[in-house]
């Protein structure tokens, strides 16, 4: 399992050094933001959409962005790196593959998510929304989920949510969430480490009784959260575009929660703010 590479392809490539990658034998899975504010994002998805089933690799939200981006949804930002793509003559190809990536993943005795997962859902309500918001972007009408998208309302889940409201509060908690209330309100302002949680937030990790404790979990997103390793959590975000490393997680099938983390460090200079 593989953190925020961001665009960093070639500390990517090390890292596949580092543990030894055989696409004939191994299986990669990256957790999201696969593109945007690093220098090679267009390198990055020739590299990924070669491997086939090899790599396996979650949508975030910066993908969801250059998807938004590239359909004249939403404008470019003026931190955004992702012009090599949009110019590329192979655009249609790359878009497309990447549109079909999954939200979530369970393998291994693992559940994968770039962000984090909300404390009403155990494991088989997470991966059958995830699969709904699969289904919208493969759908004939997925430019308008992305129109639908964006938005912080309603900033909780109820199971009788529908339409556009119903996807956006999935789709924030997928690739958005780090602080959420011990009800499950959604905070989004806060980008700092799990110490600056706001008055009546923690990190959605942390909030009693969540319904996926006991599913060892893996996700990205969250750079600024620091080392967290333990039995039932690997997160995998370490800032590689900041300047950090780009970190991995190798897991053992036979050891459900057993993972044994390798990283490289990137010396990519970032441009101010985290997103």
């Amino acid at each position: 399992m593989i953190g925020d590479v961001q665009g960093c392809d070639e500390a990517l490539g090390r890292l596949l050094e580092e543990v030894g990658f055989s696409p004939s034998r191994d299986t990669l899975y990256l957790l999201g933001d696969l593109v945007n504010r690093g220098p090679s994002s267009l390198a990055v998805l020739r590299r990924l959409m070669a491997l086939g089933e090899a790599a396996q690799c979650l949508l975030g939200n910066h993908d969801l962005h250059l998807l938004a981006t590239a359909h004249g949804v939403r404008k470019p930002h003026r931190s955004d790196t992702v012009d090599d793509i949009l110019r590329a003559h192979d655009r249609k190809a790359l878009l497309d593959w990447l549109r079909a990536r999954p939200l979530a993943i369970a393998a291994h005795g693992w559940l994968m998510v770039h962000a984090g997962v909300l404390p009403q859902w155990d494991l088989t309500q997470t991966l059958a929304l995830a699969q709904e918001l699969q289904a919208a972007l493969r759908g004939p009408d997925w430019v308008d989920f992305l129109h639908g998208m964006y938005g912080n309302q309603p900033d909780r889940w109820d199971d009788h949510l529908t339409g556009a409201a119903r996807l956006r509060v999935v789709v924030n908690a997928l690739t958005r969430l780090r602080f959420c209330s011990a009800d499950g309100v959604m905070e989004f302002e806060t980008k700092d480490s799990a110490a600056a949680a706001p008055e009546g937030f923690m990190p959605w990790f942390d909030v009693p009784g969540r319904r996926t404790a006991g599913v060892p979990v893996a996700f990205g997103h969250w750079s600024t959260l620091g080392a967290v390793a333990r039995a039932d959590l690997q997160a995998l975000d370490t800032g590689c575009v900041w300047g950090g490393c780009l970190t991995a997680a190798r897991i053992d099938p036979q050891r459900p929660g057993a993972a044994e983390r390798l990283s490289v460090r990137c010396p990519q200079a970032s441009k101010p703010g985290r997103h």
